[in-house]
């Protein structure tokens, strides 16, 4: 995958795409923990998608290139949430949408542990639980200490926790 990182920074069309593809389904998840709403989550990843292919020269390292595209992706999803200002909440309806569109059980379920923290801790829970991004990893794209990755973590852990047991 170096190398095809490498081609696509050296202006390789073909490979830029392939690369696109391969991170397309954790693009989704990503943008999904932010913006909730497939038309506005398509936009998002075709921004950014138009984004790293003009700037992909700009990537120091190919080890950085996950990191990079996510980060990307992070950022163009909160521009949309601000310029709509407007955010929506997890419901019923889309934890099916999201079910159906993905074609797992393991997806509601976990739409669902979502449902139980706050809203600002979902993109880390899909980072790190969903796309398996390390705790630097998440540090470094959020822009944010590792320690406070952790605290916010272990908030979300907790959360999830109580409503579960008041569920029971």
């Amino acid at each position: 995958m170096e190398e095809e990182i490498r081609l696509a920074m050296e202006g390789d069309a073909d490979a830029f795409l392939v690369l696109m593809d391969r991170y397309n389904q954790q693009m989704y998840k990503t943008a999904w923990s932010i913006l909730k709403r497939d038309a506005v989550i398509a936009d998002a990843i075709q921004e950014t998608i138009i984004n790293c292919y003009e700037k992909i020269h700009t990537l120091r390292s190919p080890a950085f290139f996950r990191t990079w595209v996510m980060r990307i992706l992070i950022n163009e999803c909160y521009q949309i949430l601000r310029k709509e200002k407007t955010y929506v909440e997890l419901t019923e309806e889309l934890v099916r949408e999201t079910a159906a569109d993905t074609g797992g059980k393991e997806r509601v379920k976990f739409q669902e542990l979502l449902s139980y923290a706050d809203r600002k801790y979902h993109l880390l829970l899909t980072l790190f639980y969903a796309d398996e991004y390390t705790i630097p990893e998440i540090a470094k794209m959020l822009a944010m200490n590792e320690n406070t990755v952790k605290t916010q973590l272990r908030r979300a852990r907790q959360q999830i926790r109580r409503g579960l047991d008041e569920e029971k």
